[in-house]
């Protein structure tokens, strides 16, 4: 309908604004490289995107809903008005439909005169009169008087009682003449009633001549497009004001948790570098620790191990061939079991190298060498696939099978001592155990020998544990994050 053009200028104007922020941008770039792109706007530009499409599609519903009831309602309004004042005329013409299925020469004259000079003269470019039956009995076309149509519903409205209106839709076959005049008609149907019964007996079908209409309809249109639009940028303003408003208020967060992430990150990874150097420096003290014992280690055998087995010696060459004394025979005795306990803490004190044997190897060294030195068994227990340890942890695990083994001969006489040794979720895992009569571990001396474990793995990022319940015997645990680097 031509009456729409302004509406559609008005619509191409929204397009035309939204069309760099939507259509070129959807252009530009593929949809999972779109969405993408949206995904990094700020809240307030999302929400300008998507509000602006669904208030123009909602704007040009309401617009158009608007429109519609505008046109029906003054066509409507129109059309009555026009109808009233008409059948104040043609009524009192057409009475003799009520007996007569033809109106007569005289009416046909009458309405001929009535309907062709004066203001209905200019105002109405055609007339019919229909019959029930579809058949048209007066027409100022006199080539359709007498020929039968199919019975639109606006005429079939109008026979119910109802005046009908339509606006510049000719598209019935008996409106091929008005379609012909290219001027926009306002189509009415009214009814023609009988004045004492009310019985409608024919329908007055006119065509009002509607350039006028035809602009106020275009004004109301316009103006209802104005209005709705307006309400909508209003609308859309309001909302983007508030939603502009919390989306700086959260790029500033964002910014403030951003900078406190970076600040937590940054010190995380100078908490980590410390770990890794005090971790480092656990290790380093850990190597010169048993450099020092080796150093204590060769002092007592070379120096009062010597000198004591010197004395020996000579004791034994000074009281060869004769009687021994009581006193003398104590010293030499004395002597004897002083220099044994010399070697043992030499050997004790000196770590074998530890650089080339694996778990199991350096386990077996420590339990052969008690088992020599007490006299006593340990039952061996090794899992499969044992982590690669580092040299530091494979001292920390020496000194740890060694002195529990120690602990478990002093402590228990050697009952029942076990070392298990298997491979965790994370590490490595050793236990020794013994079927002495235990202690409480809560009020007991752990001793330097515990208290040494405990800190030297502490130191390597490990843990070491004592249960241990008087009559139960004890059990030594320890856990070692293996496969670090050296």
């Amino acid at each position: 309908m031509n009456a729409w053009s302004g509406i559609g200028r008005t619509g191409t104007s929204k397009t035309q604004w939204s069309e760099p922020l939507t259509t070129t941008f959807a252009k530009s770039a593929p949809p999972a490289e779109t969405a993408e792109l949206f995904g990094r706007m700020t809240l307030a530009r999302q929400f300008i995107l998507a509000a602006s499409a669904v208030l123009i599609v909602g704007m040009a519903i309401i617009a158009f809903w608007v429109t519609s009831r505008i046109e029906e309602s003054v066509t409507r309004n129109a059309a009555s008005a026009t109808a009233l004042y008409v059948d104040s005329i043609i009524a009192p013409l057409t009475q003799e439909l009520a007996d007569s299925d033809t109106l007569g020469e005289g009416a046909r004259l009458a309405l001929t005169e009535t309907l062709g000079q004066g203001v209905l003269g200019d105002k109405i470019v055609s007339f019919k009169v229909w019959k029930p039956d579809g058949s048209v009995v007066f027409s100022n076309q006199t080539e359709i008087v007498g020929r039968r149509f199919p019975i639109s519903d606006r005429l079939q409205g109008a026979f119910a009682g109802t005046v009908q209106a339509e606006f510049d839709k000719l598209d019935s076959a008996e409106n091929a003449t008005e379609r012909a005049k290219g001027i926009p008609l306002l189509e009415i149907y009214s009814p023609i009633r009988q004045p004492w019964s009310g019985r409608v007996i024919g329908v007055a079908e006119f065509y009002e001549i509607a350039t006028d209409l035809k602009a106020d309809l275009n004004r109301a249109r316009l103006r209802s497009w104005i209005v709705v639009g307006l309400v909508t940028l209003a609308m859309l303003g309001v909302l983007f004001g508030i939603v502009a408003r919390g989306s700086r208020l959260i790029t500033r967060q964002a910014e403030i948790l951003r900078a406190r992430f970076d600040e937590l990150s940054r010190l995380l990874n100078s908490n980590r570098a410390l770990r890794l150097r005090a971790e480092q420096a656990a290790h380093r003290t850990a190597a010169l620790n048993e450099r020092y014992l080796r150093r204590i280690s060769a002092d007592l055998h070379d120096g009062p191990a010597q000198l004591i087995a010197f004395a020996c010696l000579r004791l034994e060459t000074a009281t060869k061939g004769s009687v021994m004394g009581p006193d003398l025979e104590t010293v030499t005795t004395s002597l004897e079991e002083a220099l044994q306990e010399v070697r043992n803490i030499c050997h004790g004190l000196m770590l074998p190298e530890l650089d080339d044997l694996e778990t199991r190897e350096i386990c077996m060294r420590v339990i052969k060498a008690h088992e020599s030195r007490t006299r006593t068994s340990v039952e061996f227990t090794c899992g499969d696939n044992l982590p690669e340890l580092n040299q530091a942890e494979k001292i920390g695990l020496y000194r740890f099978v060694q002195e529990s083994l120690n602990n478990a001969f002093r402590h228990a006489n050697g009952i029942g001592q076990k070392v298990t040794v298997v491979s965790s979720n994370d590490g490595l895992s050793a236990t020794v155990a013994d079927g002495g009569k235990g202690f409480d571990p809560v009020n007991a001396d752990k001793g330097l020998g515990l208290t040494g474990l405990e800190e030297r793995f502490a130191g390597l990022g490990g843990t070491f544990v004592v249960n241990s319940s008087p009559g139960h015997g004890t059990i030594v645990t320890m856990h070692l994050p293996g496969g670090r680097d050296a």
